[in-house]
């Protein structure tokens, strides 16, 4: 073989070598994770919107707000963008993408190929007894003598892991070995390639790529996890919004009401003084005027308290907790009737619920790891091949002339098997991993049964809700004439000021619970989108993992 031939032969191993690293030109996530549910990656990474088909268009008109002095103005719109900014719990939460898919790079970097280098050198004095003769008498004396050499090796190549479990390794040698005692040295060259390769146990490619998929497999759940934090603070923005909405519209009631108790108050007076009421009077109605008093108090530390939740959530600076700053709600209630299509709400939770995909992740998991472990069971059989190409000479330049020339090759092959007696702990591992499969099959019908449970009831709450502000709306309207009635039969001295207290408490109640009956309707509604996994508007969350700097260039 000439040195054409050798080169040849090179160009074939290297070609050989490329041929049994496939799947380089695909992209990851072809190869591993969301693609084989059909999920799209951008199914992960948006919170769709919630459409609601209206029914009856009904519109309140907005009522004005007299907002405090040292007070800021907050949108729903506002708050979430906040909330998506700055809240603690969810960049915690936005890190966890990055260190799984960190986690997954670093699996999929196990077919790297590795330049190895090995240089090695040796000094040996090897003694050996002779006799040597002294003149010619025939006597000999016995002496010791000694063989001095120098050894200096070096071993250069490539080692290359296939996706198919084997190794390929392509190796350089270069000996050098110097003989001190007789003077003189020799060299020694040789080019190896060589190929090992497991035959059943932890052979082809899916078994190879297990942990790779196992870490994509996670790195898909901590997204949907992610996804579903992001959604869990978008709808706990949302109710603690509308909540601070009712607190301050609350309170306003009660302000309300407490100027309508001073009224009174005057008016008995001004009756007394004409002498057409007795003294009492007076006295019935400011234990009225004290009533709402304190009414307004529970109002304002209501108020306070959803203040500092919407404003834990939110987290904005120079708007924390112990703040002194108004929050004043912007965005009102839109009490619009909608038409609930429950069987179109409960297919949309089943396709969009996070917890749902987090279990169908977990079940492909599942099935790759019972793959795996069904593999593992099989004896440990390693083919070997090693092809060599030898060179010697008196100098380094003679010794590769003749590698080159390949006149002197080896051919190794070799079979390995190992099989265990028993295998009983492989086969536990495969009970294991099926026992935990079906487990998280019934695990995943319980959990399609509890999500139509939430969407239904979620949509019974709705229309509930809906029914309450029709009813309380009118409740208020009737209490309020009643109040009115209440007021004109006490100037004709029909009636006392306790009972256009009672009047003035009934209708107050009745606003609140209208008040109550609007921010919960909002609420449910919160609660129907986040059942569905969806987000309540007309506009698209999208959001993207933080990505800490690391320096590790």
């Amino acid at each position: 073989m000439n040195r054409r031939s050798f080169l040849a032969l090179v160009s074939v191993a290297v070609s050989f070598s490329l041929v049994l690293v496939p799947a380089g030109c695909r992209s990851r996530s072809e190869r591993y994770g969301l693609h084989e549910l059909g999920v799209s990656p951008r199914q992960i990474h948006e919170v769709e919107p919630l459409q609601l088909k209206q029914a009856e268009p009904n519109e309140v008109p907005p009522e004005p707000n007299q907002p405090p002095p040292e007070k800021i103005e907050l949108s729903l719109e506002q708050s979430r963008a906040m909330a998506l900014e700055n809240n603690l719990q969810l960049k915690a939460s936005l890190m966890s993408p990055a260190i799984a898919e960190a986690q997954f790079s670093a699996e999929e970097a196990k077919f790297e190929s590795a330049f190895f280098a090995n240089t090695n050198f040796a000094k040996t004095e090897v003694p050996f007894g002779t006799l040597t003769p002294v003149g010619d008498t025939g006597v000999f004396i016995p002496t010791i003598t000694a063989s001095q050499s120098e050894r200096l090796a070096t071993d250069l190549g490539v080692q290359m892991p296939l996706r198919t479990g084997g190794t390929v390794t392509f190796d350089f040698s270069d000996n050098q070995t110097k003989d001190i005692t007789r003077g003189g040295s020799s060299y020694n060259d040789g080019f190896s390639a060589s190929l090992s390769h497991p035959l059943l146990r932890n052979a082809g490619q899916r078994v190879n790529a297990y942990s790779i998929r196992v870490a994509a497999y996670n790195r898909d759940i901590v997204n949907t996890r992610t996804k579903l934090d992001v959604i869990t603070v978008l709808a706990a923005l949302d109710r603690v919004y509308w909540r601070l909405y009712a607190a301050r519209k609350e309170l306003e009631v009660r302000q309300q009401q407490y100027g309508l108790a001073q009224a009174q108050l005057e008016r008995a007076r001004r009756l007394v003084e004409g002498g057409q009421r007795a003294q009492v009077e007076i006295i019935r109605a400011e234990a009225g005027v004290a009533q709402q008093l304190e009414a307004i108090i529970i109002a304002e530390n209501n108020l306070r308290d959803r203040e500092r939740e919407l404003k834990r959530v939110i987290h904005e600076a120079g708007l924390d907790v112990q703040t002194p700053t108004v929050v004043v709600p912007t965005t009102l209630p839109d009490p619009v009737r909608y038409a609930l299509d429950r069987p179109r709400l409960v297919s949309t939770a089943i396709e969009n619920r996070m917890e749902l995909l987090e279990l169908q992740l977990q079940l492909l998991q599942d099935a790759s790891t019972v793959d795996y472990a069904r593999n593992q069971t099989l004896p440990l059989a390693t083919l070997g091949y090693t092809y060599n190409i030898n060179g010697t000479g008196m100098t380094r330049g003679d010794s590769l002339d003749l590698l080159l020339d390949s006149d002197f090759v080896d051919h190794r092959l070799s079979l390995r098997m190992v099989v265990p007696i028993g295998n009983e702990a492989a086969k536990s591992r495969v009970r294991q991993a099926i026992y935990q499969r079906r487990q998280r099959l019934a695990t995943r019908a319980n959990r399609e049964d509890l999500i139509r449970q939430d969407v239904l009831n979620a949509a019974d709450q709705v229309e509930a809700n809906w029914q309450r502000i029709l009813a309380a709306r009118q409740t208020s309207i009737l209490n309020g004439r009643l109040f009115e009635a209440e007021q004109r039969q006490f100037d004709q001295g029909m009636r006392t000021s306790t009972d256009v207290l009672d009047a003035q408490i009934k209708f107050a109640d009745a606003q609140s619970a209208e008040i109550r009956a609007l921010a919960d309707y909002q609420i449910s509604l919160v609660d129907v989108a986040y059942a569905t996994g969806t987000l309540l508007g007309s506009a698209k969350v999208r959001w993207e993992p933080i990505v800490p700097e690391a320096n590790v260039d």
